[in-house]
């Protein structure tokens, strides 16, 4: 597994991209992409939505990026990414003190409008050609 570039030391979540997860590595096991099907993160600015069901924006410490849920599942997520050539590494700690890593390679088709927009209960981001939409009940993705 890719090792960070600085210890303890990361990167702001990037203010535009479009990226597919390729698995998911909990405590030390093997990197896998678990039954949640394909999942894909957008950031527009400081807004993101996460095709798993949650959505809203990310602060970054200097060293760590917080994605507050605003939308959709609740809770935070805090982690330490990283570059890997042209993909994303994330590594955190989860409240119960479970540890994850994750693998996040750029989506094509990315260039064109962005933006972010939120109503009564939903949150859409778009970046180019992908869409992801946050409610309630769900996250779904499309590719225009």
């Amino acid at each position: 597994m890719p090792e960070p570039e600085e210890a303890g030391r990361g990167i702001p979540a990037p203010g535009r991209g479009a990226w597919l997860r390729r698995g998911i590595s909990r405590n030390g096991g093997p990197l896998v992409e678990e039954g949640e099907g394909e999942v894909v993160w957008l950031q527009a600015g400081s807004s993101y939505a996460d095709s798993r069901g949650f959505a809203g924006t990310t602060s970054f410490d200097g060293s760590r990026v917080r994605f507050h849920h605003l939308t959709g599942e609740p809770g935070d997520d805090t982690g330490t990414l990283t570059r890997d050539g042209a993909n994303l590494v994330e590594r955190g700690t989860n409240p119960d003190g479970s540890t994850f890593l994750e693998i996040w390679t750029p989506l094509p088709d990315a260039e064109g409008p962005t933006g972010s927009w939120t109503g009564p209960g939903h949150h859409v981001v778009r970046v180019g050609r992908h869409v992801v939409h946050v409610d309630a009940d769900a996250g779904t993705y499309w590719r225009l």
